[in-house]
């Protein structure tokens, strides 16, 4: 029974901690957003994410979208830079068409700072992109 489920490989969605000036607040912030390359909706989505290392664990966070039109991104949430010291990780599950998919990112400690920062071309922002 289980040799018949199938887990589709995701393709085509991207996570990103964006360094971005938030104009409210007069303040220079890190956002979490999650990209969508497809040609395609994403719908239902459901975003969970914690921060761990060995010695500590964040609580879960967790955020439910109901469109992710295609070729677009979200903002997701805002991250502090304490959380940079250990590894934050973001499971993304999703409905592609009739399909359902899931897929997790992983920021790895001390990976998210400014010594970092690339280009994201489909936000025109400078951030990290996850493994």
């Amino acid at each position: 029974m289980k040799k018949d489920i199938q887990i589709p490989e995701v393709t085509g969605v991207e996570m990103a901690v964006i360094y971005e000036y938030n104009d409210i607040y007069k303040t220079v912030d890190w956002n979490v957003y999650l990209i969508n390359n497809k040609v395609v909706d994403l719908e239902m989505l459901v975003i969970v994410s914690q921060g761990f290392s060995d010695t500590k664990t964040t609580s879960l966070l967790r955020k439910k979208l109901e469109k992710l039109p295609a070729n677009s991104f979200a903002k997701i949430e805002l991250i502090q830079p304490e959380l940079f010291k250990i590894n934050n990780r973001f499971q993304v599950t999703f409905f592609e068409g009739n399909s359902l998919y899931e897929k997790t990112f992983l920021f790895k400690a001390n990976t998210i700072k400014e010594g970092a920062l690339k280009m994201i071309d489909e936000i025109k922002k400078h951030g990290v992109l996850a493994n």
